[in-house]
């Protein structure tokens, strides 16, 4: 269906930030304006604290016109990624947010060099700069990896090199690979995409789930050394950029920015070998349940359990939704139930529009969360997911100022996951049948095989990746393949058959060439464990501490948000909590 024809009240509606494309043509033009200002701010920023104030009142009103005008023009051609308009505007959007950060690079090193002394000096002086005071707080802490002015202007340009290796990669995975047709188990030939493969990897018909699995990777196979300097390109840069900046590791310089300190990133990784056996378990029970002399590699999304009928229209899935988050208390069903109904959401699939779900938006207007519903089960949890991305969104902008609102990645898994946790748990209670609650069973056991236990996994291949490549290691084909296999003869033991072809898998993981980027959806599907099932255990003390940790925005570091929550992602007990719950589960789906 073409968008034109869609209905037009299950569109989301960006009047709500811009009345039209010409008025953020007017905005577009007024922000190269006030960026050609910014030179006379931080020319002077040094000399008082009122000038220091202006500057960063100045800085702080760009960057959230600049975020708005940038939102909107890659909203607006997610609506339809073939409309050139608004790639067109997409595109001057990105070149603008370039040439911002080239003009305000100078603005840390300045404050760095006016040394904590003069800062807190000019901070006791003008009540003003009492509100980035943890603005301050931030950059001192990186004082040791901020360089000159003239060396971070060169990197602030040479940035846009450092994604030279994720475009390669993402070029070739998009557009150019290509897969030979798989075919079923009656002989007919089915086309094999990215999208219809994992498709596949869900369906009932083994032949289909083999032959789409090892001419998918027959191909990959074919590039693999291209592959591999791809991704070795890629650390190597990370590497350098950590180096240069005086980091520990590449591990230490991903995670600082967000303030983790490296032991948690160990940590999980510790927490989860030591259960290992649970994953394990939870293999044999698959290769049991589904009757197989063999579990390979193709087996582990393929169900488990006989399908059950769940047709849920959006209508359906918005009141099931409103019914699951009730724990979190009237006021958040409130906002739930105006998010539905105010624009914020666009619901169905048409042509050209992104595929995929996410919950995106700017600062001064409601969040906005793209779909692309189908009426099932699996729509319903994606609604419930980025309602929780959003949410968290809404009440951080509505309490904090500009420049704290956001958070970082590392806690907004958590908002989502909570909901989807929350939600599985009152389908569970409220299931119709023994099959339906064994469905709901399984789908939450696979939310921590492939959230939780994989992306450890995932992080873990990282792990040994960028040391190698830190320690001058060459990162062969070869080299890559047999790491990522060990990993998977170690997480899946001795109930899998660890197929060939899945030393490849390494080779179509987009998330690789955001290094250290992956552990986060682990940590965060962890301590949404722990924080939805105290909230369900009736601790008022962990809902009220929730309920301001959603409010909180990027107020406080993220481990110190986390622990309103009594969750402290600094120690085992979280992934620990996690691990019960899941082996409650192992004994409920056994019962």
């Amino acid at each position: 269906m073409k968008r034109s024809e869609a209905d037009k009240n299950y569109m989301w509606n960006m009047k709500d930030m811009y009345e039209s494309d010409e008025l953020w043509e007017e905005d577009y033009a007024k922000a190269e304006e006030m960026l050609a200002e910014i030179p006379s701010y931080t020319e002077k920023m040094t000399e008082s604290a009122e000038n220091l104030l202006a500057l960063l009142d100045y800085d702080a009103m760009v960057s959230e016109k600049l975020e708005k005008i940038y939102v909107y023009a890659n909203q607006k051609s997610h609506e339809d990624m073939g409309e050139g308009l608004y790639q067109d505007m997409s595109g001057r959007a990105q070149n603008i947010m370039v040439k911002y950060q080239i003009q305000s690079a100078s603005v840390t090193p300045a404050i760095m060099a006016m040394g904590r002394d003069k800062i807190d000096a000019f901070v006791n002086a003008c009540e003003g700069l009492k509100l980035y005071k943890r603005y301050f707080k931030l950059i001192f802490r990186k004082e040791k990896h901020i360089l000159d002015a003239d060396k971070e202007e060169l990197l602030a340009g040479v940035n846009e090199l450092s994604e030279t290796s994720s475009d390669i990669f993402m070029m070739f995975n998009n557009a150019d690979i290509r897969f030979k047709d798989a075919e079923d188990k009656d002989g007919n030939k089915k086309e094999l995409t990215h999208a219809k493969y994992m498709s596949y990897m869900q369906g009932k018909d083994r032949v289909l789930r083999e032959s789409a699995f090892k001419n998918l990777y027959k191909e990959y196979g074919k590039f693999r050394n291209t592959l591999a300097a791809t991704y070795a390109g890629n650390l190597k840069q990370h590497n350098f950029f950590a180096k240069t900046r005086n980091y520990d590791s590449g591990m230490h310089y991903s995670l600082s920015d967000a303030a983790i300190p490296v032991q948690v990133y160990e940590s999980l990784i510790d927490a989860v070998h030591e259960n290992i056996g649970l994953l394990q378990r939870y293999i044999g029970i698959r290769k049991k349940t589904m009757k197989l002399s063999e579990l390979h590699m193709y087996d582990l999304y393929a169900p488990m359990v006989d399908d059950v009928d769940m047709d849920i229209s959006y209508e359906e899935a918005k009141e099931i939704v409103a019914r699951g988050l009730e724990p979190l208390g009237d006021d958040y069903i409130e906002m739930l139930k105006k998010g539905f109904n105010g624009g914020w959401i666009d619901v169905y699939e048409n042509e050209g529009k992104r595929a995929g779900a996410y919950s995106w938006g700017a600062y001064g207007t409601h969040p906005y969360v793209l779909l692309n519903h189908q009426n099932n089960l699996n729509s319903v949890f994606t609604l419930a997911h980025e309602m929780g991305h959003a949410l968290h969104s809404y009440y951080s902008d509505k309490n904090q100022p500009y420049i704290y609102a956001g958070y970082k990645i590392f806690v907004a898994e958590v908002a989502s996951t909570c909901n989807e946790a929350l939600l599985v748990n009152y389908l569970i209670e409220n299931s119709k049948s023994e099959s339906e609650k064994k469905y709901l069973i399984n789908y939450f056991l696979e939310q921590f095989r492939t959230t939780f236990f994989r992306q450890t996994m995932f992080a873990e291949f990282e792990k040994i990746t960028h040391e190698k490549c830190a320690a001058g290691e060459t990162l062969t084909a070869d080299v890559l393949c047999k790491i990522y296999k060990d990993l998977n003869e170690f997480y899946f033991g001795e109930d899998a058959v660890v197929d060939d072809e899945i030393s490849l898998e390494w080779a179509r993981i987009p998330h690789f060439y955001r290094p250290f980027y992956v552990y986060q959806y682990a940590t965060g599907f962890a301590a949404a464990i722990a924080i939805s099932s105290a909230i369900l255990d009736g601790d008022k003390e962990v809902l009220n501490g929730y309920r301001k940790f959603l409010k909180s925005g990027g107020s406080l570091d993220p481990i110190d948000l986390l622990k309103m929550c009594d969750v402290d992602m600094c120690t085992e007990k979280p992934v620990n909590s996690a691990m019960k719950m899941f082996e409650s589960l192992l004994d409920r789906f056994e019962e």
